[in-house]
């Protein structure tokens, strides 16, 4: 097999009708649940609010939902980084002008529920569903199959946990598809051919630069994109390789910039992020080692991998393959930095989460901390499945059914288990789920003055809105995935049958 051909994309006329319809159905996945509100989003929400509603970076009016803030020279901020919320922001804008022109109030609960629900659409749903489409087009720029492609981007979109970060107003799924975005603009530079490098080098600065501003914790592992982006025309001589370092650099230099101006509008230095500010007494884990960071255990390394908890292949077990995957990918001379670079950004995130004092996350489905890396390790379920034969596939194949219905259920009840549960799955999303008792998650993201009596704003899905209750009310999305796969045999048969026609006619 010819790795890492420009051309791969277009090995199969149905390959760009694929790629956007496992987009599609990775959005329409991901819009269908609205998981409600929680000190998280809550306080990206609030900092939404404040810019649109009062053109301030303050959240003072609207803190008393969150406990995720800070408090500098007597007023309140977001203790979050503001990449997503600044992404946010168009949507917020355009959202609250269309309200007023249908002639309602943008500030009653029912607007702000919306507003809240568009939000997360446009900075979480959305890039995730891109991701999806970005992965697929990855898997054939790395050589694979259509069907691996295909299997790769299933996976991580309906078949990992970014299905659940998807549906929440937090950063976790922007950072980890601005990541893998900028891991493919790396791969649109050609190793033989010289040409744009300057562009794509940009580009690989700007996203995987913005991931930092949705997450502080991203900062190595956007640097390790950079120097794969360098290492990629490496070969080349040094007037490449400077030209994709300016490239990066300038694209990550705008990144800093919104970062800096950032920084000292809130907390007046570029030096001092919000995580300095913390009371004390609020997350006491923050204040051993470095912001809550000391060295990785490698009993948390297990737990965040296996453990009934928060472990990754518990929650996902179709991932177990991606490591031979990324393993395959580095032994191939072709494809060895990237297979490289994919297996250094997932293994630093499971580090940084094994370091950390509140490893788990509070209340969280699957190791939220190393979200960010799942994109990455996804890289490697593609070249896993080719390398696999008939009963090697067969069991991929089961345990992506398995992973699919694991991220349902969390999606469909919550997202955001309680803390105390030792095992989410087995002690409330599974029973609660079968038993029809869909959107747990009672918490709003509104504040106590906005909420109407009596009403109730936390999780739903459509089809609760719908009327549909139980699990009935997720049979219209079921019906969505059921005509998705009638037109995905329909491409199928209908690509056999061009290829039929060119053997008889010999072109």
């Amino acid at each position: 097999m010819k790795y890492d051909s420009p051309s791969l994309f277009a090995n199969s006329a149905r390959a760009p009708k694929q790629a956007l319809l496992i987009g599609l159905v990775a959005f329409v996945s991901y819009a269908y649940f609205y998981s409600g509100g929680g000190w998280n989003q809550n306080t990206r929400f609030d900092f939404v609010r404040a810019m649109v509603e009062r053109g301030t970076l303050s959240i003072d009016a609207y803190h008393q939902n969150t406990g995720d803030k800070v408090f500098k020279d007597g007023h309140y901020y977001s203790d979050k980084a503001p990449g997503q919320p600044l992404l946010a922001v168009p949507a917020a804008v355009a959202t609250r002008a269309a309200t007023h022109a249908g002639g309602r109030n943008p500030l009653s609960a029912r607007s702000l529920v919306a507003l809240a629900y568009i939000c997360t659409l446009f900075s979480a749903a959305l890039p995730t569903a891109l991701a999806c489409v970005c992965l697929y087009w990855i898997a054939l720029r790395l050589g694979t199959s259509t069907n691996a492609a295909a299997f790769g981007a299933l996976a991580m979109g309906l078949g990992s946990p970014m299905w659940a970060y998807a549906t929440l107003f937090w950063a976790h799924a922007l950072a980890g598809a601005c990541l893998l975005f900028a891991f493919a603009a790396v791969l649109k530079l050609d190793p033989q051919n010289a040409g744009r490098e300057a562009f794509w080098g940009f580009i690989v600065g700007l996203v995987a630069g913005w991931a930092t501003v949705t997450e502080y914790p991203a900062a190595p592992a956007s640097a390790i994109l950079g120097l794969f982006a360098i290492a990629r025309v490496w070969p080349s001589g040094w007037p490449r390789r400077l030209r994709v370092a300016c490239g990066v650099a300038g694209g990550a230099l705008l990144c800093v910039l919104v970062l800096v101006l950032y920084l000292r509008a809130t907390f007046g230095s570029p030096l001092h992020t919000s995580y300095s500010y913390y009371d004390p007494d609020a997350f006491p884990w923050m204040n051993r080692g470095f912001h809550g960071l000391r060295y990785p255990r490698v009993d948390v390394v297990f737990k965040l991998l296996f453990g009934l908890k928060r472990g990754l292949f518990v929650a996902a077990p179709v991932l177990v393959a991606a490591p031979l995957g990324v393993w395959l990918l580095w032994k191939g001379h072709a494809t060895r930095a990237a297979g490289l670079t994919a297996g250094a950004v997932f293994t630093y995130y499971l580090l940084f989460n094994a370091s950390f004092g509140e490893w788990s996350a509070g209340w969280s489905y699957g190791p939220r901390y190393m979200a960010a890396g799942i994109p990455l390790l996804c890289v490697g379920l593609a070249p896993a499945w080719d390398h696999f034969h008939k009963y090697g596939r067969r069991v991929c194949v089961a345990l992506l059914v398995a992973s699919i219905l694991f991220s349902l259920i969390a999606v469909s009840t919550t997202p955001q288990p309680p803390f105390e549960y030792r095992s989410p799955m087995t002690q409330l999303l599974w029973p609660s789920f079968w038993s029809g008792h869909l959107a747990l998650e009672r918490t709003s993201m509104l504040t106590n003055s906005d909420l109407d009596a009596g009403g109730a704003h936390g999780a739903f899905n459509l089809g609760q809105l719908m009327g549909l209750r139980g699990l009935a009310s997720l049979l219209p999305l079921l019906a969505v995935w059921m005509s998705a796969v009638a037109v995905w045999v329909r491409m199928r048969e209908r690509e056999e049958m061009r290829m039929q026609v060119g053997q008889q006619t010999g072109k």
